[in-house]
């Protein structure tokens, strides 16, 4: 079967060493003050500070990709990942507000978008994302959904788990987070620059409210 690639993260085990950032942004050049992850902060009730890992959260129904007025510059793949085909790209940036995660950004040397893939050129490699590999608490989970034996998988089906989204707009992201997390309401709505908007039809399908 098809693999489809997803991350649960307990983000209870998350302390901001920032180790998942800096593994990041060594393994893929990512430029300086430019981020394939990041780790949002909270303040709890108790005083004590929050931290929520996250990336890419390679939607179901991604509206980076419907933004994008280049076919194939930005598609959902088979195995569960959103990915930018380099050579197709023109840099627009049209993708960067379209997504409520913030999770791309235009690239200043290779003038094309650019965002986390769980560290495809890993995963062919048998080799986990690196921000997973080099985490001291092992706060991420990677793995594949369709696979029975696999972790995430094991997690899904034991429940608990939550999926952080824009109030308005359900892009079904497949990063899923324990119970608990905050924050919550960060995600954006989804925008193009301009007066610039995706289709209505689109739009229908990922409303919520």
């Amino acid at each position: 079967m098809q693999p489809k690639y997803a991350m649960v993260i307990d983000a209870s085990q998350c302390f901001y060493c920032k180790a998942c950032i800096i593994a990041c942004q060594l393994e893929n050049e990512v430029p300086p003050h430019s981020y394939r992850n990041w780790i949002k902060s909270e303040d709890g009730s108790s005083r004590q500070l929050h931290f929520q890992p996250g990336n890419c959260m390679q939607c179901d129904k991604p509206s980076c990709v419907a933004a994008c007025p280049v076919p194939g510059a930005t598609f959902k793949s088979n195995d569960g990942l959103v990915l930018i085909d380099r050579k197709v790209c023109i840099n627009c940036g049209n993708c960067v507000p379209a997504c409520p995660y913030g999770a791309r950004y235009r690239h200043p040397a290779k003038h094309i978008a650019d965002k986390c893939d769980f560290c495809r050129h890993r995963i062919k490699r048998g080799l986990e994302p690196a921000c997973v590999e080099v985490c001291p608490t092992r706060t991420r989970v990677f793995g594949d959904l369709n696979d029975p034996s696999s972790q995430v998988n094991r997690l899904l089906k034991q429940g608990g788990l939550v999926r952080v989204i824009n109030a308005k707009v359900d892009t079904q992201p497949t990063i899923y987070y324990k119970e608990g997390t905050v924050p919550l309401t960060w995600p954006a709505e989804p925008t193009l620059p301009g007066n610039v908007r995706m289709s209505p039809s689109f739009w229908k399908k990922i409303r919520t409210a």
